[in-house]
């Protein structure tokens, strides 16, 4: 039984929450990056406040795919506070996942005094605060806290980590306590979801939980049946429904904005190798992190039997098998793992959506089980020289080795938040990761083109379209580029690639026809703005363009027709033409 009174307790608490507010201190320093930062924030005003139009607004929003009122709740905080200034949305961030430490460190103290019930007093705390540091100062985490965007991630996992503290707290209670954290736990699991629903799996991992460590289901699945198992089953029925709202509504908005990868583009094979591949990606960066990126693109083509993806699948099933024979001895091992895995799956290959194939932010929960491992075995390495089945000198240089390590995941930290701190220093950190990264090279492109750096722009789209010369928007991109650097015949042969790839993309069509007008092709660019109004009606652009385009070539009455339809639709812009 942990006392609240005892002071080793308010000592880990402290520890929990100050290391990471201290290592994550220089995020608060960071702006808004172009990296769905714009979408959500900079060029949106729907999420700023916390009045009816705002709430009712977050209550049925998908930007960017994602459906997550809880978490606009927040950020309408932030702003109520903070209106645009970046560093308060970092704040919270930062007291978020210290906060997320803590609640991590509570959890750990009873599953790894549940784990390993005959571990002594010091042994255990010392593991816990171990796994509390381990999870919550390594560099992987960088990438959740240090961006704004990934407020949902932070806010689903205190949710989580809160259900998961309850349920525990429910198992050791009976009668009405028992009930009471149940309800706590099973409100908080909502709660989670309507931040993010990336925790759908977790009344899997809570079943789990229930054979190991807490021993409330038999470890042989045929037992499952008996009286005492279907009362935890039926714990599990609440769980599921929510799981099962979250997950059709997550699916529904997928569907709805196109998100998801084509299943032609990724056949079945292809995700279960990008789930292989990911499922040994984490555990190596957790173990090394080396080479951490904002973004480790998706190939276009995944083969199954690619080395890499290839590489992975065998070890996942050698370490799967490996695991299952050692179940019945050394039961945590597999329990990690599935856990692991249970998690992992929505936001791997599986579910495909987005230009990433793995992604850091991705192991903020599904990495938890590695530094519980971490922890029980700072735990039994002292345990063991507790009582003489392992030499002092021994346990001294390993807790030597895992405190150095630990701190020097801290001071990678420290610098690796700072590759968040803007839009420039972001993508080129990440060109210098991956020199191959058409999205990093669009990216930075796309930021020194907003900065008006027309010329760099050309350049880095020049490099993505080397690597991917059949993307329309990148030849939009580069052509663009090219017209505001006063090119236009050179931005033509681009845009006319565009729509051949894309004929819909109107916005593209326009800049042809911009770009027409300017070298003096004007029959032509009125042709083309025709097209462009006679798709998009309400195109203010567009209409602008064709009727500079008809002046140019002296028919002014077609010139006030495009001019009084767009006196309607943007007067300000109709004010501009001569």
């Amino acid at each position: 039984m942990i006392r609240t009174s005892d002071p080793r307790l308010r000592r880990l608490l402290v520890v929990s929450a100050l290391a990471p507010l201290v290592v994550f201190a220089p995020s608060v320093g960071n702006d808004f990056v172009d990296w769905d930062d714009n979408l959500n924030f900079v060029t949106n005003p729907d999420y700023r406040g916390l009045g009816w139009s705002q709430l009712r607004w977050m209550l049925t929003a998908t930007v960017t795919g994602h459906y997550i009122p809880v978490t606009w709740m927040t950020l309408g905080l932030d702003y109520v506070l903070w209106g645009m200034n970046p560093a308060g949305y970092h704040l919270t961030n930062l007291v978020l996942h210290a906060l997320n430490t803590v609640a991590f460190a509570l959890i750990a103290i009873r599953l790894l005094r549940l784990a390993r019930p005959r571990t002594g007093e010091t042994a255990l705390w010392a593991g816990t605060v171990t796994a509390a540091l381990f999870f919550s100062l390594h560099p992987l985490r960088a990438e959740t806290v240090a961006w704004v965007t990934e407020r949902r991630g932070l806010l689903s996992a205190f949710f989580t980590l809160v259900t998961a503290l309850t349920y525990v707290r429910m198992a050791a209670a009976e009668g009405a306590p028992r009930r009471r954290w149940l309800a706590v736990s099973v409100g908080s699991y909502a709660m989670a979801l309507a931040s993010k629903a990336a925790v759908v799996p977790l009344p899997l991992v809570l079943l789990l939980m229930d054979v190991f460590p807490l021993g409330r289901l038999p470890a042989r699945w045929r037992a499952w049946g008996a009286p005492e198992a279907r009362a935890v089953w039926r714990e599990k029925v609440p769980y599921a429904l929510l799981a099962a709202v979250a997950a059709a509504v997550a699916l529904a908005v997928n569907h709805a904005r196109a998100i998801s990868a084509p299943i032609e583009s990724y056949p079945p094979s292809s995700r279960l190798a990008m789930l292989a591949y990911g499922l040994t990606f984490y555990v190596e960066r957790t173990v090394a992190p080396v080479g951490l990126s904002p973004l480790y693109e998706l190939p276009a083509h995944v083969g199954p039997l690619d080395p890499p993806f290839l590489a992975s699948t065998v070890v996942v099933v050698l370490l799967t098998v490996a695991l299952g024979l050692l179940g019945r001895r050394w039961p945590a091992g597999l329990a990690l793992w599935i856990t692991y895995a249970l998690l992992l799956v929505p936001v791997s290959g599986v579910f495909q959506a987005g230009h990433q194939l793995v992604a850091d932010r991705y192991s903020y929960l599904s990495c938890l089980p590695w530094a519980l491992l971490l922890g029980a075995a700072v735990g039994a390495t002292l345990d063991a020289a507790t009582s003489g089945r392992l030499r002092r000198p021994f346990a001294a240089v390993a807790i030597g080795v895992v405190t150095v390590w630990i701190t020097g995941l801290a001071s990678l930290t420290w610098f690796q938040v700072q590759i968040w701190r803007d839009s420039g220093t972001l993508w080129r950190s990440a060109l210098d990761t991956d020199p191959a990264c058409v999205l990093c090279y669009n990216q930075l492109g796309a930021v020194l083109g907003n900065r008006g750096d027309s010329g760099s722009a050309v350049y880095y789209f020049e490099r993505a379209l080397a690597l991917r010369p059949n993307d329309a928007g990148l030849h939009g991109n580069l052509g663009l580029a090219l017209l505001k650097t006063g090119r236009p015949s050179e931005a033509v042969p681009h845009f006319v690639r565009a729509l051949e790839l894309n004929s819909t993309d109107v916005e593209t069509r326009v800049h042809l026809g911009v770009a027409l007008i300017l070298g003096g092709r004007v029959g032509e660019a009125a042709a083309e703005l025709r097209q462009a109004v006679a798709r998009s009606p309400g195109h203010a652009r567009a209409r602008y363009e064709l009727a500079r385009a008809y002046l140019v070539q002296g028919d002014r009455v077609a010139a006030e027709e495009q001019a009084q339809a767009l006196r309607r639709l943007d007067p300000r812009l109709a004010r501009e033409l001569r």
